[in-house]
């Protein structure tokens, strides 16, 4: 499964990382990243909130996706 990261610069000048999220959507005053099984990019009353940040402070939202890391296996000797 492909990992997720979003930066989000604030206001203030700084840039929250948030990883292992798929989505996010703005909730009132909030826009709040959620992160769901199966890397569904939708919201829905499975996903599970990972960090919220108020609206009116985001000026940017980076979304990122690294592949997966090869696995290796160790062969017995």
């Amino acid at each position: 499964m492909t990992s997720i990261t979003f930066d989000v610069a604030l206001a203030d000048g700084s840039v929250q990382r948030v990883d292992d999220a798929h989505a996010y959507q703005q909730e009132q005053s909030m826009t709040t990243f959620f992160r769901n099984d199966g890397g569904r990019q939708a919201v829905d009353c499975w996903s599970v909130r990972v960090a919220s940040f108020r609206t009116d402070t985001i000026v940017s939202v980076r979304r990122h996706e690294a592949a997966p890391a090869e696995v290796r296996h160790l062969q017995p000797a």
